[in-house]
């Protein structure tokens, strides 16, 4: 059983015209996603698989709706006994505990508003978001150095009023003890108070160009990822579904969590630490006989150096990826030695799914985005707002309209910051695309990172892709270096694979090789080999720092 029935005019189209035109989201004006979804399936179906949950060291448990529902109405007492109530804010740094889940659902429940961050944050992150949030409460994995840096925060911040963790630690309060201790009778006003447009979630982008934006997501949005989870990740009633994120991160709110339960999928959680070993994914993807999974470009990168013949992927049905944009020829490999295709998703932190390959009606083709939500109304448009011609690039735009859904509703207290992107009519990402003549879309880059060189517009991914192709780059990414004569040329920094070695020969072998696969004025001029790549806490690469570093060399 699945509540999608509840929320939508049907999930049966006949093709991707039909769907998206007619499909059709039902909020209703209390909907509250911890009352309406987790304890309906708590009241229907008492049983029923909501998490299945290991960690690395050895530990598991699978939580039914009911026991969620139990939990969580535990949880949502001890924080009203803090006095934590409608649109008290509480930074939630949990990692992939169990805990996550019961935490989010508790704080919905009292209307108050979780932000999910990372625990790789330092004393000056805690800090920023604290003070810009204005937090009551921070709630936290029991771990040394995050709880040093929790502490020193919070000395620097009086107005946060509690500081809790999992598990006894000097200056916190027990999360599990005092959970255990609550009363699992919950009676709110709020319940019966309650609106779809009360706010849910705040998340803090990555940052990659500024300081992290406060992005406002209500109520209203979690059913926007009926779209992300039925009809671009496949997800089947009792089903298990892994997406590889951390809890810190809008990812974990598009796969592991809001439109899974939606489609009554479990979700699958594997609590690890340490570095990413592709081996272990890949055992638990087998032993747990996971059905859908979705990971970033960069997971794949790592999975199609791994012998995958050893592993029975029998049970999953389909794989798909997002964070960034797919390299065709990680496509080709991972359909080569797994056979299965991934189909691509595209979004931001502010919005759902804005564009993808959706499994049932769409062809796959690689290296696009897919085509658009039905949820939104996609237009490319050049730098005076107008929409550009089919196959020209201009930057992705939602129309906006009343209600919008899957969409943020701003930047927290930013009515400025917000308009810079919300305005005349559109909510502009900030991302450069083209669209084809079958309506496909292509990701060209960020606005910010385009290179005009000798008068041509060269969007990084396109070189990038071409790289990639060669069996010497692990990673790569394309900036722009200023140049007197072409005012840009393009630069190459490259994290070589096992077995190469940086050498003026491979210089040349890697520009003739992009001569070769894209246009050859695009090919990169300069190429510089590093061991690692400089990225946000998110892991994505950030080509600002690059660029600043070759500044500084100059």
């Amino acid at each position: 059983m699945n509540l999608l029935s509840r929320f939508t005019n049907g999930t049966r189209f006949r093709d991707y015209a039909d769907f998206y035109h007619n499909f059709r989201l039902n909020v209703p004006e209390n909907f509250n996603f911890a009352y309406d979804v987790v304890d309906e399936y708590a009241r229907l179906e008492p049983e029923k698989r909501a998490i299945v949950w290991c960690d690395d060291l050895g530990a598991e448990h699978t939580f039914t709706f009911g026991e969620i529902k139990r939990i969580s109405d535990k949880c949502a007492n001890f924080f009203r006994s803090l006095g934590i109530g409608k649109g008290d804010a509480v930074l939630v740094i949990l990692q992939r505990r169990h805990e996550y889940w019961t935490t989010l659902m508790a704080l919905s429940k009292l209307g108050a508003v979780a932000i999910p961050a990372t625990h790789m944050l330092m004393e000056k992150d805690i800090v920023y978001r604290l003070q810009k949030s204005g937090a009551k409460a921070v709630v936290a994995v029991n771990e040394d150095e995050l709880c040093d840096n929790i502490r020193k925060a919070a000395a620097r911040v009086p107005e946060l009023k509690h500081l809790i963790c999992v598990g006894k630690r000097e200056g916190f309060t027990d999360l599990t003890e005092e959970t255990e201790k609550s009363s699992d009778l919950l009676d709110v006003p709020y319940k019966e108070e309650r609106s779809a447009e009360d706010l849910l979630l705040l998340y803090f982008t990555s940052g990659t160009t500024g300081m992290p934006k406060m992005v406002t997501l209500s109520q209203r949005y979690t059913l926007g990822h009926i779209v992300t989870a039925r009809f671009w990740h496949n997800c089947m009633d009792d089903g298990l579904h892994f997406t590889l994120a951390e809890t810190g991160w809008a990812k974990a709110s598009w796969g592991k969590l809001f439109g899974q339960w939606l489609c009554g999928s479990a979700i699958f959680v594997y609590d690890f630490h340490g570095k990413f070993e592709p081996g272990d994914l890949l055992e638990h993807i087998e032993k747990y006989k996971i059905t859908t999974f979705c990971a970033p470009p960069t997971v794949y990168r790592f999975m199609i150096k791994t012998d995958l013949s050893k592993y029975d992927l029998s049970s999953v049905k389909y794989m798909m990826t997002a964070g960034e944009a797919l390299n065709p020829e990680i496509y080709r490999q991972i359909r080569l030695k797994t056979g299965h295709p991934i189909y691509e998703g595209f979004g931001q932190t502010e919005t759902t799914v804005v564009c993808a390959t959706f499994p049932e009606f769409m062809e796959i083709r690689p290296g696009s985005m897919g085509r658009p939500s039905p949820l939104y109304y996609v237009q490319l448009l050049d730098n005076e707002g107008n929409p550009v011609e089919q196959g020209e690039t201009g930057e992705i735009c939602i129309r906006l309209r009343e209600p919008q859904q899957g969409l943020f509703a701003g930047y927290y207290n930013d009515p400025a910051l917000t308009a810079t992107v919300k305005h005349d009519g559109y909510y502009h990402l900030g991302d450069l695309a083209y669209c084809d003549s079958d309506g496909y879309f292509w990701f060209v880059g960020r606005k910010d990172d385009i290179i005009k060189s000798s008068g041509y517009r060269i969007g990084p991914f396109e070189v990038e892709s071409a790289l990639m192709e060669h069996p010497a780059v692990l990673e790569c990414a394309i900036t722009a270096v200023p140049d007197e004569l072409r005012g840009q040329v393009v630069k190459a920094t490259v994290v070589l694979a096992k077995g190469y070695t940086a050498s003026d020969a491979l210089v040349k072998e890697l520009q003739n090789h992009v001569k070769k696969t894209t246009a050859p004025y695009k090919y990169p001029r300069i190429v510089e080999f590093v061991k690692e790549m400089p990225k946000t806490i998110s892991g994505k690469i950030r080509r600002v720092e690059i660029r600043e570093n070759d500044r500084k060399k100059q």
